[in-house]
């Protein structure tokens, strides 16, 4: 008996095999920081195809046409001759009777090298993109290496990494051979490509069990400064308390984190963060950074990736479950997506005992005033299902700020109307019950389901004001029932190039200021022509020196209104940057300061509500 079921699943492995594409990532043979890709395909049953590399893939909200790091594209028939073909843009290409297509190969350059060139495409964020550092690191988010062929997405891939043998492949993906030269993984479909990242390197790995998942944690520091065993003690404490909170929402047996430090003489990148997947997640973040801020960013960074494990990648619109990466079309929902993951990833913290109550309000306020450089009163399903396009596309970023708020008032109001035994938490488990990863619901009829799953038909009156209507959330209203008030102060008017001087950043490889993409520019900015992206070297002549950043700022407080002003920048031109130099008369600013604390007298109503909100208990 067991002789025989051995027997059919050889014979089942090899139709598979027999019908799936094989493609074959080349690391070994690297050329010009360039990587040799071949595909290989079962016989086609259409004529004519269309080939593509995403345009856009799950998890990111930008277009960053992938396709534009291919070169020497080649198709070729099952007699080894070409096929001429159509590119048809960027990412797409188009081929007539072509029957007999048996191969495709072509070169794959890295995201990472061109992300400082901003003359003719955005950058794509840092852990979405690709690496190729010959001898060094191969960052594989497969997006951007292997394509596909429209109506056979779901089509098996077999998935062959050529390594040098002294390399190691940190993924969740499960190797099937033995070569110590080659990696061989088997993947359902395309969309199992796509959510299987990969980073090779030199081995520093560890892997552990934590709260019952076995964790595989690979780290690339260029210069050596840290190990993967640094992070351990903090990664595990982190994954237990997140495993707890989640309780029976995640069913994850493993996962994998691709932790990428960069700096050294790697290439210049600023796209810091993460990108989620089922079972993995690639994280980019600065080698500079101290390793308890590294720590505290993995606890807020990755526990947010972990977190989307639950929504949207088990719970989701259609929108997601049949995402096309050649012409993708948005959810209303990313309220629900990022607000609502990133209002965990906060949440657990307070509830599991990671940080205490003052820093999980200090975060709340910090939301609040981060929200206003947006819009407030642009519909958050509109910005959604439209955010690939402008206006929306320069709001997303209010998807954490605004997003985690809006999920915080509904815990807020859920708790209220059901006397603290029902919370956002509750919503969302019992929203992946009712659906799951193989059972997407309908995009215009979610807030239907919320309120089946709830019970309350107050969460749509909710929904209709504040998510898919127009009007402002009132933040001090929902706080005020657990017991917080929001206290406002404002500033002495000063003079700075942002109006919140606390989103300043500073590029040590320029001796600048820099600023956020996303934050608002101050009157005297717009008055001069001064762009956001744009770096300050100099004020008046007095250039910026981080070690006497507090003679600049005193200079800054002198300032007058009206005063002549003399603003030395680099402004990014083609890729490079020049030099400019900026002139106006001063316009100082006020800054409303709105303070967050918990109440000295709150009623027992107000008490109860807000125990029930920062433990989970009911």
């Amino acid at each position: 008996m067991r002789k025989t079921v051995l027997s059919l699943g050889i014979f089942a492995a090899f139709l598979a095999n027999a019908q799936s594409i094989k493609t074959t990532i080349d690391l070994v043979n690297v050329k010009d920081d360039k990587v040799a890709v071949t595909m290989e395909f079962p016989k086609m049953k259409s004529g004519d195809i269309k080939f593509h590399f995403p345009k856009t893939v799950p998890g990111t909200y930008s277009v960053d046409d992938y396709g534009r790091f291919i070169e020497g594209i080649k198709f070729y028939d099952n007699k080894g001759k070409e096929l001429t073909y159509t590119k048809v843009n960027d990412n797409t290409y188009s081929l007539k009777n072509a029957q007999g297509l048996s191969k495709i190969s072509y070169l794959v350059n890295d995201s990472f090298d061109d992300e400082l060139d901003t003359s003719k495409h955005k950058a794509v964020f840092s852990p979405s993109g690709t690496d190729i550092e010959e001898g060094k690191i191969y960052m594989i988010n497969t997006h951007g290496f292997i394509g596909y062929i429209e109506n056979m997405q779901d089509v098996p891939y077999q998935l062959v990494i050529q390594k040098p043998t002294d390399f190691y492949g940190t993924t969740a993906l499960v190797d099937q051979d033995k070569s110590e030269s080659t990696d061989t993984y088997t993947l359902a479909n395309y969309a199992k490509v796509t959510d299987s990242p990969l980073m090779y390197t030199k081995p520093d790995y560890i892997t552990f069990n934590a709260g019952g998942m076995d964790l595989v944690l690979g780290v690339y520091s260029p210069t050596g400064k840290y190990k993967a065993a640094d992070f351990k003690e903090n990664l595990e404490k982190m994954v237990v308390a997140q495993k707890k909170f989640l309780g029976d929402m995640n069913t994850n047996k493993k996962y994998a984190i691709m932790l990428y430090l960069s700096g050294g003489d790697g290439p210049r990148i600023k796209g810091f963060g993460a990108l989620e997947h089922h079972e993995s997640t690639s994280v980019v973040l600065p080698e500079a950074m101290p390793k308890d801020a590294i720590d505290n960013t993995i606890t807020d960074v990755v526990s947010h990736e972990f977190f989307h494990t639950v929504n949207p990648l088990k719970t989701h619109s259609e929108e997601i479950h049949y995402f096309d990466y050649a012409d993708p079309k948005m959810s209303q929902h990313l309220w629900m997506y990022e607000g609502g993951t990133e209002y965990f990833a906060n949440l657990f913290q307070i509830q599991e005992g990671l940080i205490n109550k003052d820093q999980f309000l200090e975060r709340i306020g910090e939301k609040i005033a981060n929200s206003k450089s947006y819009d407030d009163t642009m519909p958050f399903t509109v910005m959604s299902k439209n955010v690939l396009v402008e206006p929306y596309k320069d709001q997303y970023r209010n998807v954490y700020e605004k997003g985690a708020l809006l999920a915080m008032c509904l815990d807020i109001e859920l708790r209220k109307l059901s006397n603290g035994e029902m919370g956002y938490r509750d919503m969302i488990r019992k929203l992946s019950q009712r659906f799951g990863e193989n059972k997407p619901f309908k995009d215009d009829k979610l807030i239907d389901e919320l309120v089946t799953v709830t019970g309350y038909p107050q969460v749509k009156e909710f929904y209709n004001k504040y998510i898919a209507g127009n009007q402002p959330t009132p933040y001090a209203q929902y706080l005020s029932m657990v017991g917080v008030d929001i206290k406002k102060q404002e500033s002495q008017p000063l003079f700075w190039f942002i109006k919140d001087p606390n989103q300043t950043g500073f590029d040590e490889k320029t001796n600048a200021f820099a600023f956020d993409e996303h934050s608002a520019l101050s009157p005297f900015a717009k008055s001069i022509g001064f762009k956001i992206t744009d770096q300050v070297l100099a004020l008046d002549g007095r250039t910026v020196d981080i070690k006497k950043v507090q003679d600049f700022i005193g200079y800054t407080r002198t300032i007058k209104e009206g005063q002549e002003v003399t603003v030395t920048i680099l402004r990014d031109n083609a890729g490079k940057k020049e030099k400019m130099t900026l002139k106006g008369k001063a316009i100082l600013d006020k800054m409303t300061m709105e303070t967050l604390s918990f109440k000295a007298n709150p009623t027992p109503e107000e008490l109860k509500l807000q125990t029930q909100w920062l433990t989970g208990k009911k």
